[in-house]
């Protein structure tokens, strides 16, 4: 069986260079590659694009990469939690390219399968759909969307094998899954690793063929992005 362990964060990011593409797992603060994100704002890496659902909030997740001004465009959908990314998006410091939250989803998805695009209703008619080809079907006008493609693809599951089998927990089971797999190294942590064989089967989420590297993560904060709490009465 092939042993996809490495024995930290530093061993997992090896071949990160400036100018690549990477996609970052996580719904808010929820699911994401702390470790991973930790190691990128430490190695320095410049001009990079990244494709992820937000922009992590000003001193934490992707907005430590933004305060570093290490990224030079955003791929996302809701960005709204993150002050520097609005001043560096409103100054043009930042390229930011705002896509439909399914249709994000759905271009990770299918760089995972293999598929080079797909036709998808979200946006038509919008400035999404400027410059793209679009088709009816069945009376309803669709917008042909590319497949993402990125270098490296970082995500962070609840528990993990040697080989590279992943089981996420919760709501970190949102967009970690479909870049598993849907860029040309795929790069998980996980907050327990486990010897190949120890998993159930049947309660793997993603197979160990998606994932080229896999280590255990540490000191996750797990952060709450907007906490609401029952008003005591």
């Amino acid at each position: 069986m092939i042993n996809k362990k490495v024995i930290n964060v530093s061993k997992a990011l090896e071949g990160v260079k400036n100018g690549m593409t990477f996609m970052l797992g996580g719904f808010g603060l929820c699911g994401i590659p702390e470790n991973a994100i930790s190691e990128l704002v430490k190695l320095d890496v410049r001009d990079v694009t990244c494709i992820s659902n937000n922009a992590g909030v000003d001193d934490f997740g992707l907005g430590l990469l933004l305060q570093g001004k290490q990224i030079k465009k955003m791929i996302s959908s809701y960005v709204g939690e993150n002050d520097e990314f609005e001043r560096q998006m409103l100054s043009g410091e930042l390229e930011v390219e705002l896509t439909p939250q399914g249709t994000l989803a759905e271009k990770c998805r299918a760089a995972q399968a293999g598929f080079p695009a797909f036709y998808t209703p979200a946006g038509y008619g919008t400035e999404v759909a400027e410059g793209k080809e679009t088709r009816e079907f069945d009376g309803k006008m669709y917008v042909l969307e590319p497949a993402f493609k990125a270098d490296f693809a970082f995500v962070k599951a609840w528990k993990g094998d040697a080989a590279g089998n992943l089981i996420f927990k919760g709501t970190a089971r949102n967009f970690n899954p479909n870049m598993c797999g849907a860029a040309t190294i795929t790069v998980a942590e996980v907050e327990e690793l486990v010897p190949a064989g120890t998993l159930d089967p049947n309660q793997i989420h993603i197979p160990g063929i998606f994932v080229q590297r896999i280590f255990q993560g540490e000191k996750y904060e797990k952060r709450i992005e907007q906490r609401t709490v029952t008003p005591k009465s």
